[in-house]
This record gives structure tokens, sequence and C-alpha cells, in this order.
């Protein structure tokens, strides 16, 4: 069951995406590329997935306090708390509340190694 965010603290939803993609994958931590995005609630940080090879998004939301981490995908519309793992609906977040739709999945372009999908858990 979701639950609803409206007075949840560690979602701020003024704070914009830090960018298009994992700023840690971008930045040249790991192979450099991602299966999905994940927004952080708190600050904007834009990390990877858990399916992602390194997980950035959670990586994040545990060295920084911040448990609440958003889809960053087109279309989707939820939060996660990765210290409750818990579901909730999210509260409209400041835009873009998605990577662009030109964006390949997985991403980004050019860095996708072939073989992608025996790396993802």
């Amino acid at each position: 069951m979701t639950e609803h965010t409206s007075a949840i603290p560690g979602i701020d939803p003024s704070i914009p995406p830090s960018g298009d993609g994992c700023s840690d994958c971008l930045g040249g931590d790991g192979p450099g590329w991602w299966l999905h995005l994940r927004r952080c609630a708190a600050c904007g940080n834009i990390g990877c997935c858990d399916s992602s090879v390194s997980q950035h998004a959670t990586r994040h939301a545990r060295k920084e306090g911040h448990p609440f981490i958003a889809s960053y995908e087109p279309g989707e519309n939820w939060v996660w708390n990765v210290d409750t793992e818990q579901f909730y609906e999210s509260p409209a977040l400041a835009a873009p509340t998605a990577h662009p739709v030109t964006q390949p999945t997985p991403g980004p372009a050019g860095k996708v190694p072939a073989d992608w999908q025996q790396q993802v858990r």
C-alpha cells in the first residue's frame, strides 16, 4: 500500500534535479552508464537505480541521510524510502520530474555496453 507524503519530513518539493543523468556515473565513478534514474527527494541529486551496476541513488541516500528516492523516469510518480522499504505517492516535485524522453534507457547514449543485460541485477 502506498502512503501520501504531504506531511513527511525529508522531501523538499522545491529543489530541482541536479541534471539529466546520474551525477556519479557521469563524473567517472563506475562504468559510466545506468539502467534507470532516481532523484533524491531531499536535495535533487540524480543517481542510478539499484538494478544498475553502481547503485548510486541508494548509496547517496544512505551516506547523506536522505532516505526518500523518487523515480526520475518518464511516467512514474513514486518515492521509495530506503530505510523503511516503503513506496509512497510522490508529491509534486520541481521540474523536470524525469530525464528527457530523448535519452535512452539504459543510458546515456554511447556508453551502454552491448552486454548490459548480463550486468544488471
